[in-house]
């Protein structure tokens, strides 16, 4: 049995959830989420708690019972709290601003800004020009949408300009050292 999968999610006041022919939708004071449930799984929905069961012990099945909890439960936290990740900006002249129509326009080093448009549910909040703010409720698209912007300009060892994630520790090299 799988230590994660069976631990049972418990469901905040303000959730509502709706499992219907192996899709689960999870709404909330953020907004909703829908996601198919694999087969194999069953899902019991009580009052205040959900559980997941297997239905047969195939290998595949077990691999993606602790899965399915978690994304479960991402679920219910991005509904009720939601998601960010925050990207620092480091470099002379690199610098990023909102533009119309829940965009991004960044200016990393090259010879034309680079416009990033957000997906659909992301937003983004700019402070100082050197902080980026990626918020959602689903972590899987809030994640993507955080390293797709960090793979515009990967952090460089030597020193360090680039797009990184806040707490990223980025290992420097040192440079030439002229011998003469």
């Amino acid at each position: 049995m799988s230590r994660i999968g069976k631990l049972p999610i418990s469901i905040p006041e303000k959730v509502k959830i709706t499992y219907k022919d192996s899709f689960l939708k999870v709404d909330g004071p953020k907004g909703s989420l829908k996601r198919k449930i694999v087969v194999g799984i069953d899902l019991l929905v009580e009052k205040d708690k959900i559980l997941l069961k297997r239905l047969n012990d195939d290998r595949k099945t077990r691999a993606l019972h602790g899965l399915m909890r978690t994304l479960v439960s991402n679920m219910i936290i991005g509904v009720t709290h939601g998601f960010k990740k925050i990207l620092e900006i480091n470099g002379l002249g690199y610098r990023a601003e909102q533009a119309p129509g829940n965009q991004l326009k960044l200016d990393l080093g090259y010879s034309h800004p680079i416009i990033f448009p957000l997906p659909e549910g992301i937003t983004a909040k700019v402070e100082k020009q050197t902080t980026i703010m990626v918020e959602g409720i689903d972590k899987e698209i809030v994640g993507l949408a955080a390293a797709k912007i960090r793979d515009f300009r990967k952090p460089e060892p030597y020193k360090g300009k680039g797009i990184r994630y806040q707490n990223e520790h980025i290992r420097r090299k040192v440079g030439k050292s002229g011998v003469k």
